[in-house]
């Protein structure tokens, strides 16, 4: 694939930041993304090659700029089963299992989502970045279900903003240790890094962490556990199972947030990505896609409505 170059006239009256600029004539690049081909050197002005993103532009200024290919992510694609539920141009919908990572990192450098996704979809190459192609958002390793992939920049832009701007809705099943304070709620605890383990996430200070929200209703209680769904507002990481420790619930079978020994026969965590409701890119309805609980956690549920 051959570089691409692309000259705009800058035809407005009012001076304007070359960034922001180029964001509006290139939507289907981010404007970090942007922002680095310029210090790259990859953007002239009236001829003359800049490094400043925030350059102001005057009214007739002519911008070239060089967009150079995708370079090769040194990901080889495996031709590991998916279960997609739905895929289109733009993006690929997958029920994940539990105990796939979704992109290499440290420990696990095959067998991820993003392997199995480049020999299904290999035009997912590059999308986003080298190494996590295709990649919008994540789940846990040991979290089953929807997450979705994008196919092409402009997707991987679009589908970008609308979970930046909480366009999103994630509905999660979690079956809990115990039961919460109340039947349905309204979790509002700051996330960050732990300051004891620093591979793990803790509940800290708003001044120490991000704002994170989730709201939970229970679907169905048992004698020792109590099967909530909850709606993440916010995506922090370990966001679900932090705050339903934080409330007194661990999430059951979560060896690292909650009990070491789990309560439940369960090799893995019981929480399952069950809906999103998302509008798609082109499209002006939001559409709803689940996928269902995997036989191991329905199993689950089965005794203990047996042993009620």
């Amino acid at each position: 694939m051959n570089e691409r170059i692309e000259v705009f006239r800058y035809e407005a009256k009012q001076t304007q930041r070359l960034d922001k600029y180029l964001v509006a004539c290139l939507p289907e690049f981010s404007r970090s993304r942007l922002q680095a081909l310029v210090k790259d050197g990859l953007v002239s002005v009236n001829g003359t090659q800049t490094y400043k993103t925030g350059q102001s532009l005057e009214p007739g200024s002519v911008i070239r700029i060089t967009i150079p290919p995708p370079e090769p992510c040194g990901l080889v694609p495996e031709p590991i089963p998916l279960n997609v539920i739905f895929e289109n141009a733009n993006l690929l919908i997958v029920n994940k299992p539990a105990g796939m990572v979704v992109h290499p990192a440290y420990g696990h450098s095959g067998g991820t989502l993003v392997h199995a996704a480049l020999a299904h979809a290999p035009e997912i190459t590059g999308v986003g970045g080298e190494k996590r192609p295709g990649v919008v958002h994540r789940l846990d390793k040991n979290t089953s279900g929807i997450i979705l992939l994008a196919k092409n920049d402009t997707a991987h832009h679009w589908l970008q903003d609308q979970f930046r701007l909480h366009r999103v809705s994630k509905i999660y099943l979690a079956l809990v240790d115990g039961k919460p304070p109340t039947s349905n709620g309204r979790v509002e605890a700051s996330i960050g890094r732990s300051s004891s383990q620093r591979k793990l996430m803790a509940i800290v200070t708003p001044q120490k962490g991000r704002q994170a929200i989730s709201e939970y209703h229970t679907l169905e209680a048992f004698p020792s556990h109590t099967l909530l769904e909850v709606h993440p507002i916010t995506g922090r990481t370990h966001q679900i199972r932090l705050h339903l420790q934080f409330i007194g619930c661990p999430v059951a079978g979560d060896t690292l947030y909650g009990h070491q020994h789990p309560s439940i026969p369960i090799s893995r965590h019981f929480l399952h990505a069950f809906r999103l409701t998302i509008r798609l890119p082109g499209e002006d309805t939001p559409r709803t896609f689940e996928a269902p609980l995997p036989d191991e956690l329905e199993n689950v549920l089965k005794q203990l409505r047996r042993a009620d």
